[in-house]
């Protein structure tokens, strides 16, 4: 078991699994692939999603505005999204499949209002951390290997940020889902990790 390597799991929520308001397809499918790595890595981080009700990203808070319309939003493009994981609901509590005791952080994002978060590392403007880095770098944290949910938005961010902050990152694909909306969104999340050099591997590699 190497030391100097990390396990980021990223958004197993039931809010994202089916069932949930922002249902990933086959999001559960996962869960026991992440429970069976979990014994692999000294160091597990797992994030949530953890919105107030106000979210901006949420449609809702968006009068005239429907799920998954794309709007401007103090100069950056904003996909508006169904009301999900707001703290203190079940949606927002780790599928009760997901085994966290092994868990050594647990990393909470997108609580501000009025910024959305998509990655483990740091805020949708680019200033706000969430201390992972910092976190990860004082224990020696060489490697991130990241999976969860979904790819092609917070696995994906998480990963480029990673990437960005000197980190060798790993997707293990068959512990992730995407949600490929705007159709296509996978393939190009993939494509553009890829040419970051983070690598997409299987579970049983490691």
């Amino acid at each position: 078991m190497k030391k100097n390597r990390a396990l980021i799991i990223i958004d197993v929520q039931n809010d994202f699994c089916p069932g949930g308001s922002l249902a990933v397809t086959g999001g559960d499918e996962i869960i026991p692939t992440i429970n069976k790595l979990s014994g692999k890595f000294e160091r597990i981080i797992a994030t949530q999603d953890w919105h107030p009700h106000n979210h901006m990203s949420f449609a809702v808070n968006h009068p005239g505005k429907k799920d998954f319309d794309v709007i401007d939003y103090n100069g950056t493009k904003q996909v508006l999204w169904p009301e999900h994981c707001v703290w203190g609901t079940r949606g927002a509590e780790f599928h009760p499949d997901l085994d966290i005791k092994n868990v050594n952080l647990i990393i909470r994002k997108g609580s501000n209002p009025w910024i959305d978060s998509y990655s483990a590392f740091r805020e949708n403007d680019k200033k706000t951390i969430t201390g992972l880095e910092g976190y990860l770098k004082n224990l020696q944290i060489k490697e991130n290997y990241l999976c969860g949910l979904a790819l092609d938005y917070c696995v994906f961010s998480s990963t480029m940020d990673s990437r960005e902050l000197g980190f060798e990152t790993y997707v293990i694909i068959d512990a992730t889902r995407g949600i490929d909306s705007p159709e296509g969104s996978i393939d190009r999340s993939l494509e553009e990790m890829r040419k970051k050099g983070i690598r997409i591997i299987n579970s049983d590699k490691l």
